[in-house]
């Protein structure tokens, strides 16, 4: 209790809040969640959770500045397309399911301006942040650069075409060193540990929706849908 009253005290950074009210867009309040089962209420609209997680993480990149902002702006088109779509008939597009087989069945699916895409790209760029916040961690002696590239290389190039290929080889040059990063993360009185804690609950968080989407698109085979 103490130590919680202590984590309360402490001013945080726009960027730690960030990243707190993106681990709870993700796995919602625990006690709300068991009033829900009582109640039989619907399930929890993964189309929300997937803009809830997405627009959070644009705040992250926000607070880190302009060093990706090139994913900070795909982020940004692929959550209004969804958001759109979704403010249109809330309740049919409240499951990415939903989504996606109407696109499959219409044959757009696989069009640049498809909803099925947005998804595919927001979940894409959440495994690469994810993929970097751990590796962030749990390799104290890589550089951002090394960590930045092979989360790019595990998560974004091999869908990437030679265009967004090129933005981020810019990108990357713009990258701060880690310890610069991690004071951002950190902010105003805060200590690593306290990152680390939050890191560990972002990953949980976040980790059931991301298989959600892979099982969704691999149903359909469009898992491996490339950039144009």
């Amino acid at each position: 209790m103490e130590r919680k009253r202590k984590e309360m005290e402490k001013p945080k950074s726009g960027l730690r809040l960030a990243m707190e009210e993106l681990c709870l867009c993700s796995s919602g309040d625990a006690e709300e969640e068991q009033v829900q089962v009582k109640v039989q209420e619907q399930p929890r609209s993964s189309t929300m959770d997937l803009l809830s997680v997405s627009k959070q993480l644009i705040h992250v990149l926000d607070e880190i500045g302009p060093t990706l902002l090139v994913l900070r702006q795909d982020i940004q088109q692929n959550v209004q397309r969804l958001q759109d779509l979704h403010e249109r008939d809330s309740s049919k597009y409240a499951s990415l399911t939903a989504i996606v087989t109407e696109e499959v069945e219409q044959g757009t699916a696989k069009k640049n301006k498809s909803c099925t895409r947005a998804i595919i790209w927001l979940s894409r760029s959440i495994s690469f942040s994810k993929y970097v916040m751990e590796k962030l961690l749990k390799n104290p002696e890589s550089s951002l650069e090394e960590i930045v590239e092979e989360a790019y290389g595990c998560t974004l190039k091999p869908w990437h075409g030679w265009i967004s290929s090129a933005a981020y080889k810019v990108a990357v040059k713009l990258i701060p060193e880690r310890e610069v990063l991690i004071a951002l993360l950190m902010g105003n009185c805060q200590d690593f540990e306290d990152l680390a804690e939050v890191t560990k609950m972002l990953t949980c968080a976040v980790q059931p929706l991301l298989e959600e989407i892979d099982s969704i698109l691999a149903k359909h085979n469009l898992d491996k849908l490339k950039s144009s």
